[in-house]
């Protein structure tokens, strides 16, 4: 892996970057979709290729309970196992065993948690997801952290951090394959010192990339932004930024802004599914009764598949009567409205236009004309 830094807007902390690895380049501004099973939800690897994905998400926890390591190694890995010949990045499990376990216990070496499908009784820890996340194959691994909640206390958050620290070092010392690259997540809820203190623990480790963990967790999205701000001075300029599970088109424009490079969040598809659409000017419900009869794409503005073909009125009918197509074209076009917007804030990144384009961006949003 290597990390090209091409140009960085001079009126704000926005980058635009090239990140190589063994499974092809991601230009950065770059939005991950989500493929927690294995499958980015109603899509194939090929209509997410045509959409521009450069890489996608896959999630340590979830595919270790099914269909677990013995099936994904006789499969060869989860690239040739989901049929997706780009770039993987795996998240650790750390924040599902946070939000999806049931009776989690949290101890020195790990969490044993019982299954959110069955009950059944599982551990995991430092080892166990470097080691899941290498029979994965990814090109990205992610350590094994402890997403603290929110709110938390101080004395919470610092012990969290503690673990989180440990679990890192342990991480750091697994033999992983040689094409995979092993990013630090910094953590330490909403307190600066902590937040600092987990940032330079992580840059002394030297890793390939850093991400920030433990937001869009119930925290004002004021938060969100402070959070970032502190940490971004303390993360090297050579290495890639990632911001994880955030977030809305808005605060993706802020992130990039805030000098982060790279995102993922399962918000474009989950909406998509239950009937609203991002559009240039503000989410819509495409269900609501008021677009029965129009005849008119999504977004005037956008061209995907969807909005090429498909009225508002036809997508809102499917919607109604439960066809999946109707789900599935709102997802393509959500994905579609992400991706297209990270294509752009690079575009204008190296163009030096970023801050017109940010200010156009939320002068549009904010109007809500939809």
């Amino acid at each position: 892996m290597s990390f090209t830094l091409e140009k960085t807007d001079s009126s704000s902390k926005a980058r635009a970057a090239t990140l190589k690895t063994a499974h092809g380049d991601i230009q950065t501004p770059v939005f991950m979709p989500v493929g927690t099973c294995a499958s980015v939800k109603a899509m194939t690897p090929h209509e997410m290729d045509e959409l521009g994905a450069q890489v996608v998400l896959g999630n340590t926890y979830h595919l270790n309970l099914r269909p677990g390591m013995d099936v994904m190694k006789k499969a060869g890995g989860l690239h040739k196992f989901c049929a997706w010949n780009k770039p993987i990045l795996t998240d650790s499990g750390g924040f599902q065993v946070f939000s999806l376990a049931k009776l989690r216990k949290v101890c020195e070496n790990g969490v044993e948690f019982r299954s959110h499908i069955d009950g059944s009784k599982h551990f995991i820890g430092p080892n166990e997801s470097m080691q899941i996340q290498k029979d994965l194959g990814s090109d990205i691994v992610m350590i094994f952290d402890e997403c603290t909640p929110y709110p938390a206390t101080y004395e919470q958050a610092k012990e969290s951090l503690r673990l989180t620290q440990k679990w890192g070092d342990t991480c750091a010392e697994f033999p992983l394959d040689e094409h995979q690259q092993l990013f630090g997540i910094v953590q330490g809820s909403t307190f600066e010192d902590l937040r600092r203190e987990s940032a330079e623990h992580l840059v002394g480790m030297d890793l390939p990339g850093y991400a920030i963990g433990g937001l869009s967790v119930g925290e004002p999205e004021e938060e969100m932004m402070k959070t970032i701000e502190w940490v971004e001075p303390v993360l090297p300029e050579d290495k890639p930024r990632y911001l994880m599970g955030v977030g809305t088109p808005p605060q993706l424009v802020e992130a990039v802004a805030r000098g982060i490079d790279m995102f993922d969040c399962v918000l474009p598809t989950r909406i998509g599914r239950h009937g609203s659409a991002y559009t240039s000017n503000g989410q819509v419900a495409i269900k609501a009764a008021k677009w029965k009869e129009t005849f008119e794409p999504i977004d005037k503005d956008c061209s995907c598949y969807v909005c090429k073909n498909f009225t508002r009125a036809y997508i809102r009918h499917l919607l109604h009567v439960k066809e999946i197509t109707g789900m599935r074209l709102m997802t393509i076009h959500n994905l579609h409205f992400y991706i297209n917007l990270m294509s752009e804030m690079r575009k204008a990144i190296l163009e030096e236009r970023f801050e017109e384009f940010r200010r156009d961006f939320h002068e549009k949003w904010n109007k809500k004309d939809v």
